[in-house]
């Protein structure tokens, strides 16, 4: 299995009274994160805050390349990100969520404490297959056909890239001492976005060639 530091290329945030950083998401030209009462869009470039919108957000955000969705306790709303109103919502699986993304059309949620990955039916909530972990899964994304995942324990964490099948582990970036992940999402290329929790910033970290 390849093992390699992580290479962070930048820091956004913190973001004034926006407080911890939840989920992630990218939608091609904004990045999203989740702060709690917020979901909030901020400009890669200038990595300034360009809009928030009034929805709960306690944990994992994905993009279906129209609509956001937001795990908000017991409930994944489908969120028009152009007006913010919320379309529809889905259950959680039981045992709450943490990380999300889309994918292959379907959801892929990850499940914390549960060390579990779960593909669902986007429009029913349906458990459609399940993978294990060996830590706390937050962070869930994909990049150019692999699934990816952050994790988090032991104030440790490292991201993760696995067979979406199996989820054996294939390859490890492990993130500097004392450096959380508590969401993930790529850029569709060349690096990730990771919510760094309570410091309220997100940072950028290259994929290893």
């Amino acid at each position: 299995m390849k093992t390699t530091p992580a290479h962070i290329v930048r820091e956004y945030g913190p973001f004034d009274d926006r407080g911890h950083v939840h989920g992630v998401s990218f939608d091609g030209q904004q990045l999203w994160f989740a702060s709690g009462d917020h979901l909030n869009a901020v400009d890669p470039d200038s990595g300034q805050l360009t809009r928030s919108l009034d929805v709960h957000a306690h944990a994992g955000t994905a993009f279906d390349g129209r609509y956001l969705y937001q795990i908000a306790e017991t409930l994944i709303q489908k969120i028009d990100p152009a007006t913010g109103q919320v379309l529809s919502t889905i259950p959680t699986p039981e045992g709450g969520g943490a990380g999300l993304a889309w994918a292959e059309g379907s959801l892929w949620i990850g499940q914390h404490r549960a060390r579990k990955i779960h593909r669902l039916d986007p429009d029913t909530g349906a458990i459609l297959s399940t993978i294990e972990s060996r830590r706390f899964v937050t962070g869930v994304t994909w990049l150019k056909g692999d699934l990816w995942h952050a994790t988090w324990e032991n104030e440790q964490s490292d991201l993760r890239r696995v067979d979406a099948s199996t989820g054996e582990v294939l390859e490890t970036v492990e993130m500097p001492a004392g450096l959380i992940v508590s969401g993930l999402e790529s850029n569709g290329e060349d690096r990730f976005f990771c919510g760094g929790g309570t410091s309220g910033k997100i940072r950028a970290v290259r994929r290893p060639d």
